[in-house]
């Protein structure tokens, strides 16, 4: 295939440091290929780690002045491929990764950048360590091509706040219209995977935060089980919750990389229970996709959506029943009155405690002395570059929060365990004899509104964020242009499963077509 008039113009010179002629380059697709092509050709010689690598920085040079889905490069990007070419050259066998550009969530410590998680106040957070999924993506040869953009504090400091905004890194925007938002906190991840800045992204997800970018920017997503993958090194919001998982445009690049992320770290308790299956087991399941046989139940009580959503949804159920699945409609959660109040209360007291850890281990002296209380009076010091457009009263009521030993907290995080899990996916899952669970992932993109905040239009996350289990997102069609996705969702460590379902379901509708950027004008 040829590759697109724009990405001709960055790799126009890298053809003479590749080593290939013309012809070759012309016909080789960047933006277009998978992992497995890219490691192929790379393992051929047939294309280098340090070429790729500079073609992708070349690209968010050329376009992200309008995304801003980058909050910043890793200025040892380059020197990294180089050392993995050498590598190649020298015999050493090849990670499973190697050479692909990945780009971080910047709440996600890495050793060469700081982690700032959109604040000021952790401009200079240059922890000089990895966080160990961070190592992991080292270790199997992937390139990490900097820091992306994300909600400030991950989305959790105003209840007005604007997805993809943060005083760091601007407002992310969604590249299939400017004007529309990315979605989430890992806002910056959706739009860059989008736009071709990198072959995946990492993003993290307390509630939505990795399924809604996924969802509005075309991209595939998931979230895995809670302790799948490690927190260690990631700046938190609540450790019932938390969690990292990959985004990339097709599923089987996004469970190549997961499968290198997860693993245990004996400083995150949740990562020591494993499941019953391995990392390899998690390939497998791309390679025995099918939705023959398969019972899938429709969630029909989450939030409303764009009646054309609907209208993606019945269109993607009749794709379903063909290829054999069989469809139950119409399935409902019924959640207790105080479920929100519930769940809000359990997050506000787990962000006062976990997020006061998190700053006390810091390696740097002075950060290190931060707290909650600390935060909170930085913002109002700095009120014009921090709080230009939204406030900080989650920041404040966490504040006011009891210990997480309160019986008012066990009793709340025991209430939405209960209604999310046993009385929530387990109960439809045993009721229903279901292999999986689907919704709406969200609706279209809304036009960001720094003035007033978000204002989504359906989701369908909470049950799998609040449960802790896992959550996967895939593109079913547009509404008007704008992407939306498909979530498959369903008990703990069932990831085989649900990758097997999701990835019959990918191969079964049209692809979207990639947003059309396009260079500014000198």
């Amino acid at each position: 295939m040829a590759i697109t008039k724009q990405w001709c113009m960055t790799l126009s010179g890298l053809i003479i440091l590749m080593g290939l002629n013309t012809a070759l380059a012309e016909e080789f697709d960047w933006l277009g290929a998978d992992i497995a092509t890219l490691h192929a050709q790379l393992i051929a010689g047939e294309i280098s780690a340090e070429a790729m690598t500079r073609a992708h920085l070349d690209r968010i040079e050329a376009l992200d002045d309008q995304l801003k889905a980058v909050l910043a490069v890793n200025p040892d990007a380059l020197d990294a491929a180089r050392a993995l070419d050498k590598a190649l050259a020298e015999g050493q066998a090849p990670g499973p990764l190697h050479g692909i550009p990945i780009l971080i969530k910047d709440n996600i410590e890495s050793a060469d950048q700081p982690t700032t998680a959109g604040s000021l106040v952790l401009a200079r957070n240059q922890t000089g360590r990895d966080a160990p999924l961070t190592a992991r993506l080292r270790e199997s040869g992937a390139v990490i091509l900097g820091k992306t953009n994300l909600s400030q504090w991950a989305n959790f400091r105003s209840s007005r706040s604007s997805s993809g905004w943060s005083s760091v890194g601007g407002q992310t925007r969604n590249p299939y219209d400017l004007s529309r938002s990315p979605c989430g906190s890992s806002s910056g991840s959706g739009a860059a995977v989008a736009a071709g800045f990198a072959v995946a992204a990492i993003g993290t997800e307390t509630n939505g935060s990795i399924i809604c970018p996924a969802s509005v920017n075309g991209n595939v997503g998931i979230k895995p089980t809670l302790g799948l993958v490690s927190r260690t090194g990631i700046v938190p919001i609540s450790h019932n919750m938390d969690t990292a998982g990959p985004m990339a445009r097709r599923l089987s690049d996004a469970v190549k990389v997961l499968a290198v992320m997860m693993g245990e770290d004996e400083q995150d308790a949740s990562t020591m229970e494993r499941p019953p299956w391995s990392a390899e087991d998690l390939l497998t399941s791309l390679e025995q996709a099918s939705l023959e046989g398969r019972r899938i139940g429709v969630v029909g009580d989450v939030s409303g959506f764009h009646p054309e959503v609907g209208r993606l949804l019945d269109r993607a159920l009749e794709t379903m029943q063909s290829n054999g699945a069989e469809i139950i409609p119409d399935l409902d959660f019924d959640w207790h009155d105080d479920f929100r109040a519930d769940f809000l209360s359990v997050l506000l007291t787990d962000f006062q405690h976990d997020i006061n850890q998190y700053l006390a281990d810091l390696p740097d002296e002075k950060l290190s002395r931060l707290n909650l209380s600390r935060l909170i009076a930085f913002n109002r010091q700095h009120v014009a570059s921090e709080m230009r457009w939204f406030g900080q009263e989650l920041f404040e009521q966490a504040a006011e929060q009891g210990e997480r030993s309160d019986e008012e907290y066990l009793e709340a995080l025991e209430r939405i365990h209960t209604a999310t899990r046993e009385e929530g996916i387990d109960r439809l899952l045993a009721e229903h004899e279901l292999d999986a669970l689907i919704a709406p992932s969200g609706g279209p993109a809304w036009t960001i509104d720094l003035v007033n905040g978000d204002h989504f239009t359906g989701g369908s996350s909470t049950a799998a964020a609040v449960a802790g289990y896992p959550n996967i997102s895939i593109p079913m069609g547009t509404v008007h242009g704008l992407p939306i996705g498909l979530s498959f969702f369903s008990t703990r460590y069932t990831e085989p499963t649900l990758i097997s379902i999701a990835r019959a379901f990918e191969r079964a509708v049209e692809p979207l077509d990639p947003p059309e950027l396009k260079h500014d004008d000198p």
